[in-house]
């Protein structure tokens, strides 16, 4: 067992998790957002999806270099300032209008930071003394995507380019100060390289248990339906009339923080499969809250879909890493969280975004009208200190053809029904098919 971590260990960890994540919801929340106000709507699918091919890739790096070769906190240090470097150009392309750089850059971007998710928690589980230390430490991971959602919000950003400066400098800070993080060996170190190790197949041999490949297969097909939330829910929420859909959606991590410290209890109390099992009935419940609440916009109903982010993220994916963690053997832990990753992040994401970006330029055409008359219609401001905090939540649309508004509104309704139906025949799938009582303490069924 790992000793128990130190003070200036777990700090170090918690820092770590903050700016990890305070970087990536910088500009990942409001991309989609940006992009379309920014003559870059053409590319939204394709800049979403570099994070998803990222994830495919990630693996293989991981287990050619961070399991062999290179302690995991000087890896992810080089990868994040090669990273932060690359975000850092995107503004200036992006104000010419070049869709391909721009597209290119996010990809690059992505091919260093994903690799990171893998890395960050082979580095939290090496250096703690128990699997229910986690969620203490990830937690800083959602209090730093909230911190940025605020921040984007307040500084009145959630559609300004800016939000890749802020991303590029949080990665080169974070980069640096990854090399201060506790030695983590490679796990695999001194062991002769194979095709197999390098293939993540040493890992996929856990497919072999019934249990765990429900869990994977199940986990891989959530994320489809999953991916419409982080692609389009910033564009959805600027046609129902929020002002900073940064800021808005951090709600959803406000909650993730209260149920990321109740996950040890859950997890005594539910086990894994009646965890993950809530975890995706929570995105079911979410869509059909957007879909309904839409033809009205019903502001209550959005902002309760926004906060069941923290049951639909923390009971799927922080439960996920601890099984996947629990079912792998200590010698292929890493190849196993990378695995995991690279279904879920990767696979299933990467057609997520595709399907959600395709079913909305299909069935939301009235979302560019509407949103073409609510930025003629919005007369810009210089707003004070007290201003901007108001406006971080605020919601009402300025005087619009109401006709724009009903179409695009009850386009969206549509919209929302077939992911919440996609995870609801998915949730029914895991709860007949998965069983693993080992997880939970106890003897395997399978």
């Amino acid at each position: 067992m790992t000793a128990a971590p130190s003070s200036s260990v777990t700090l170090r960890l918690s820092v770590m998790m903050f700016l990890q994540f305070f970087l990536w919801g910088a500009w990942f929340v409001t991309l989609g957002s940006c992009l379309d106000s920014n003559g870059l709507a053409s590319i939204i699918g394709s800049a979403y999806g570099s994070a998803p091919i990222a994830a495919i890739f990630a693996p293989l790096f991981l287990g050619l270099v961070a399991d062999r070769f290179f302690p995991s906190e000087k890896v992810m240090g080089v990868l994040l300032l090669i990273g932060g470097a690359t975000m850092l150009a995107v503004p200036s392309f992006a104000a010419k209008g070049d869709a391909g750089v721009v597209k290119n850059l996010f990809m690059l971007h992505m091919l260093c930071y994903m690799p990171t998710l893998g890395l960050g928690n082979t580095i939290a589980f090496s250096n703690i003394s128990d699997q229910s230390k986690f969620p203490a430490l990830r937690v800083w991971g959602t209090i730093g995507w909230i911190a940025a959602g605020l921040l984007v919000g307040f500084l009145g950003w959630s559609n300004n380019l800016q939000i890749f400066t802020l991303a590029g400098a949080s990665s080169l800070v974070l980069g640096v100060f990854a090399f201060f993080l506790p030695t983590t060996p490679p796990p695999a170190k001194g062991q002769p390289l194979s095709l197999s190790s390098l293939l993540m197949l040493d890992a996929f041999k856990l497919l072999k248990k019934p249990s765990f490949l429900v869990f994977i297969v199940c986990s891989t097909l959530i994320c489809i339906p999953l991916a419409y939330y982080f692609s389009t829910t910033s564009i959805f929420l600027s046609d129902m009339g929020f002002r900073q859909p940064a800021s808005s959606m951090a709600v959803g991590q406000m909650s993730e923080i209260i149920f990321m410290l109740l996950i040890p209890f859950f997890f005594r109390k539910l086990g894994v499969k009646w965890m993950i099992l809530v975890g995706m009935l929570a995105w079911v419940l979410r869509y059909l809250l957007f879909s309904f609440g839409a033809p009205d916009q019903v502001v209550w109903m959005l902002f309760l879909a926004i906060a069941l982010h923290g049951i639909s993220y923390d009971f799927f994916f922080v439960t996920g890493f601890i099984y996947a963690d629990k079912a792998a053997p200590a010698t292929v832990r890493s190849q196993v969280q990378s695995m995991l990753v690279f279904f879920t992040q990767g696979i299933g994401m990467y057609f997520g975004y595709q399907i959600a970006d395709a079913k909305m330029t299909a069935h939301v055409g009235g979302h560019a009208s509407l949103a073409t008359a609510i930025k003629d219609a919005t007369v810009p401001q210089t707003l004070s200190y007290g201003e901007k905090l108001g406006q971080m939540f605020s919601v009402g649309l300025p005087e619009v053809n109401p006709n724009l508004l009903q179409a695009a509104s009850a386009q969206w309704k549509n919209f929302w029904v077939l992911p919440a139906g996609m995870a609801g025949a998915i949730a029914v799938i895991f709860f007949l098919f998965f069983w693993d009582r080992s997880a939970d303490g106890g003897d395997s069924k399978h």
